[in-house]
């Protein structure tokens, strides 16, 4: 059975997103003990939000990658409907940023109320 290269680094970055997420278990308080103020660790929502900024904005990237491919190639075909074309494309393409906006907002909230 061989293994393809992707497959590879979909586990290597499952394995790294496990050990940088277990932070929080590893910094744990004793029991009955005194509390420890000195420790940080990660938060699940400050990582959430990051993980969602990300996907929200590569998502965007490639969403207005294929508006504009698309756009073009309606254009290159029928010349004649181009304007047409071109403002669909900007509506859509601007109802896709405002999304993008709200989204990556949200996840700049919910990171910024999350505590160390």
């Amino acid at each position: 059975m061989k293994i393809s290269k992707q497959l590879v680094k979909v586990i290597g970055l499952t394995m790294v997103m496990l050990l940088v997420s277990a932070a929080p278990v590893a910094a744990q308080q004793k029991y009955g003990g005194p509390p420890n103020l000195t420790n940080v660790s990660f938060s699940g929502a400050a990582l959430g939000a990051g993980l969602g900024m990300g996907i929200t904005i590569f998502g965007a990237g490639f969403g207005l990658g294929k508006i504009g491919s698309a756009a073009l190639e309606a254009m290159a075909r029928q010349p004649e409907v181009a304007g047409r074309v071109q403002t669909a494309m900007l509506i859509i393409a601007a109802m896709l940023e405002g999304a993008t906006l709200a989204s990556v907002i949200l996840c700049f909230l919910v990171g910024g109320a999350a505590s160390f």
